[in-house]
């Protein structure tokens, strides 16, 4: 669930970080790239939520797939919370708002990851 908590809550950080305005600013195709990344983003989030929440049994069954599959995005959510406090500005993170998001965002990563990290190395 936090993984589909993450990917809707996501649709409204292009608006409160105004990548509209910013992107404008951007060579065209440097813009297209950076919204396809993201919606690239937003896909996988989207799609190891809905993984997890529509078919759970596949990720426990130990099978070679699922483990190596639970550790992948296990190391992809360690990846994510690694960055979100040692490569992005975090200037922006002035606000009350935006301090419960990082926070809040934080949490789901580093929990995500700890839970398919235990599902790979157990199952």
């Amino acid at each position: 669930m936090a993984q589909l908590a993450v990917a809707s809550s996501s649709v409204f950080i292009p608006k409160l970080l105004g990548w509209r305005e910013e992107t404008k600013l951007l060579r065209p195709l440097t813009r297209q790239v950076f919204w396809t990344y993201s919606m690239y983003i937003l896909s996988i989030n989207t799609s190891f939520g809905l993984l997890a929440l529509i078919a759970p049994h596949l990720l426990l069954d130990g099978s070679t797939l699922a483990r190596v599959l639970c550790a992948f995005i296990a190391a992809y959510w360690t990846v994510r919370v690694t960055l979100q406090f040692t490569v992005y500005d975090r200037s922006a993170v002035t606000r009350p708002l935006f301090r419960f998001a990082e926070a809040a965002y934080a949490c789901a990563f580093a929990y995500t990851a700890v839970v398919y990290a235990m599902i790979a190395v157990t199952s």
